[in-house]
């Protein structure tokens, strides 16, 4: 089992940042990529980035030039620097971890990111 705990989220104002982290313990070897998600209300899960083992990365268009995943592997811990916020980022985020031959998820208990106008 992997358990993620995640920290960082909060409210601000339209223009400002956040740094979201997310730690995970527990079973942590073979741990592949990870990555953030984030559900706004009403609106389905979406991805936000990811991040491999490697440190190739992927973002959604909408957050591209905003936001910069990272990760330390020796502390199985992943980040995502968001600036410039707009309102529309408003939602949970949620941490995501994949892990072992057939990339098994796990998910953090999400952080709520509001950002006023």
């Amino acid at each position: 089992q992997v358990q993620l705990v995640e920290s960082g989220g909060g409210l601000v104002q339209a223009g400002g940042s956040l740094r979201l982290s997310c730690a995970a313990s527990g079973i942590t070897f073979s741990i592949n990529a990870m990555g953030w998600y984030r559900q706004a209300p009403g609106k389905q899960r979406e991805l936000v980035a990811t991040i491999t083992r490697s440190g190739r990365t992927n973002y959604a268009d909408s957050v591209k030039g905003r936001f910069t995943i990272s990760r330390d592997n020796a502390k199985n811990t992943v980040y995502l620097q968001m600036n410039s916020l707009k309102p529309e980022d408003t939602a949970v985020y949620y941490c995501n971890v994949k892990r072992g031959w057939d990339n098994y998820d796990y998910w953090g208990q999400g952080t709520q990111v509001t950002v006023s106008s």
